[in-house]
């Protein structure tokens, strides 16, 4: 076999499969035309339909059009999960523009700086009181050209809190920047290997980057999902309902739900925040078949005192990703429900795929799993990552597929480094075994993955340094076993300050940071370690203070990883 692990793939599929390929605006319109009024979303127990869906899309797309948003343009989304989503993330693509995220968990500075480095000057968000107020912000900076609000009540009232607009000429709700808009004569041609998203991510250190990902490399990334579901889709023969409580503006959930299901033509069951008892209503009740979930929610769910007497019969398919899943959850909640859980790998900047399970194959706990059809991966050694390393040993993890990125936007230099020849250098350490089952060690540089959220020490370290009594800060990631990691703050005070408390510090960096990247720990210290030249050390602090945090959440509280990050 020319590619590890094939030999375990489901029966029917080979590594080199084709895997077609196209623009995101025709994976749509294709989907309309084979599922028509079959219901596409459904949220607040409301179905939207494939056809309901494409209108939107189209009268968003117009009215971009007309306001000269279409070719060129970049346009940023700061949404939750709610048909909003959606409707403007294909709206914009069919106008022939560019997408960039926003994460309503980020904070005022991580925002700013992506809506600068993206050079979107247009945003679309929601009168929820959760994000206008940020929006607003950043047109009172001078960041935004216009500000488009959806308003949540057109979903149905349900007590949400909202906020009130602005008297700004540059602040319009979408109603009324949609009204009277009609499709032009043709809509712009778009290509394949345009850029369609910027989806940011640290990638390996320092500000967040970028991510190009084109419309092929975002079609490939579901054709990967097809041929490797192919066989237990045919089996089950059946029109799935996906819990989506991921958020859209994850590329988790955007390419294994929001894409995927659209494909397919089954349905995306929307909630707009993660909550125990609403998935397992959506299980008995509703009988979902699908729930992808990050090891937070895993978590939740395994120690919830209920969880064996429930019904979970309709429940096919349960899976994990975005962060490293505990073994021992997977377990409980295996012992407790007999569904198994299992997690894959996968990277912003590979769309979502890089390794799965097979339905059938080895027994292999820890692991992440096998390449997909259509990915390479390999092991280089970290000193010289041109040479690959044998099965069994450690080095750090390289990728090529059609789903992988291009590279950074404005970032050569970066992305030049992140490349060895057409290989994409992870900075996930790890190893294959003889069978092709990858496994993840460690990662290569600073990055932090809380809760299946990336979060940025050096972003963390900005906010903490305008705090009065703070000298000098390092921020490193300590071990936590609800979020997998954590942020710990080490701190020098100024000559005379006095020291505070860790919720001191939190209440501080409320508003600055999002609540994903507010420390957990906080320890004081007379000073920082330095590399020879007098740079902070993280490796060094690190070595020096191996730092722990520990919330008993599930019934073995011990550590042992497996699962991706994106």
């Amino acid at each position: 076999m020319p590619h590890p692990g094939e030999q375990f793939y489901p029966e029917g599929v080979c590594w080199d499969v084709p895997l077609p390929s196209g623009t995101l605006p025709d994976l749509l319109s294709q989907a309309v035309a084979n599922y028509g009024s079959r219901p596409a979303l459904e949220f607040r127990d409301r179905p939207i339909g494939f056809t309901e869906l494409e209108e939107r899309v189209e009268q968003a797309a117009a009215a971009l059009l007309r306001a000269g948003y279409g070719k060129g343009s970049t346009i940023a989304l700061f949404l939750g999960n709610s048909p909003d989503h959606p409707i403007n993330f294909f709206g914009a693509l069919k106008a022939g523009a560019r997408l960039v995220h926003l994460s309503p968990l980020d904070g005022e500075i991580a925002l700013s700086h992506k809506l600068t480095d993206s050079g979107a000057r247009v945003l679309v968000t929601s009168n929820l009181a959760a994000l206008l107020p940020m929006a607003l912000k950043f047109v009172a900076k001078g960041l935004l050209d216009r500000l488009i609000v959806c308003e949540d009540d057109d979903w149905g009232a349900v007590g949400t809190p909202q906020a009130a607009l602005p008297d700004d000429p540059r602040v319009v709700t979408f109603k009324q920047f949609v009204a009277g808009a009609t499709s032009p004569h043709a809509w712009p041609a778009i290509d394949a290997e345009e850029v369609a998203l910027l989806q940011y991510t640290g990638g390996t250190t320092g500000l967040p980057k970028g991510a190009m990902l084109s419309h092929r490399n975002l079609t490939s990334a579901v054709s990967i999902y097809d041929v490797w579901g192919a066989k237990a889709r045919a089996e089950r023969n059946t029109i799935e309902r996906v819990i989506c409580v991921l958020p859209l503006f994850h590329i988790y959930a955007l390419t294994v739900i929001l894409l995927r299901c659209l494909k397919y033509g089954d349905l995306i069951s929307l909630h707009q925040r993660f909550d125990v008892n609403a998935v397992l209503r959506d299980i008995e009740v509703k009988r979902a078949t699908a729930f992808p979930g990050v090891p937070t929610m895993w978590i939740a769910l395994a120690n919830d005192p209920t969880l064996e007497s429930r019904d979970l019969s309709s429940l096919a398919a349960a899976g994990s990703g975005g962060a490293p899943l505990p073994v021992e959850v997977a377990k409980v909640f295996e012992r407790k429900t007999g569904l198994t859980l299992k997690s894959g790998w996968g990277m912003t900047e590979t769309c979502s795929p890089g390794t799965g399970h097979p339905p059938v194959g080895p027994d292999k706990p820890g692991s992440i799993g096998l390449m997909l059809p259509g990915i390479e991966l390999d092991v280089v050694a970290l000193d010289d990552p041109t040479r690959t390393l044998p099965p069994g040993e450690v080095g750090e993890i390289r990728i090529k597929g059609p789903n992988v990125t291009r590279g950074y936007w404005n970032r050569p230099q970066e992305t030049a480094e992140a490349f060895v020849g057409d290989r994409f250098l992870t900075g996930d350490i790890g190893y294959m075994d003889p069978d092709g089952y990858f496994y993840l060690v460690d990662r290569k540089k600073d990055m932090i993955i809380s809760g299946g959220f990336n979060v940025y020490p050096q972003m963390i370290e900005q906010a903490i340094y305008t705090h009065p009594a703070v000298h000098e800060v390092l921020v490193i990631g300590i071990a936590d076993d609800y979020r997998g990691e954590a942020a710990k703050a080490f701190i020098a005070l100024k000559p005379g300050a006095a020291p505070f408390t860790r919720d001191e510090l939190r209440g501080f960096l409320t508003g600055k940071l999002g609540k994903h990247e507010l420390p957990a720990a906080l320890e004081f210290v007379d000073q920082l370690p330095r590399t020879a030249v007098g740079k902070l050390s993280r490796h060094e602090l690190r070595t020096q203070q191996p730092a722990t945090i520990s919330a008993k959440i599930c019934e073995h509280p011990r550590q042992h990883a497996t699962g991706g990050r994106s």
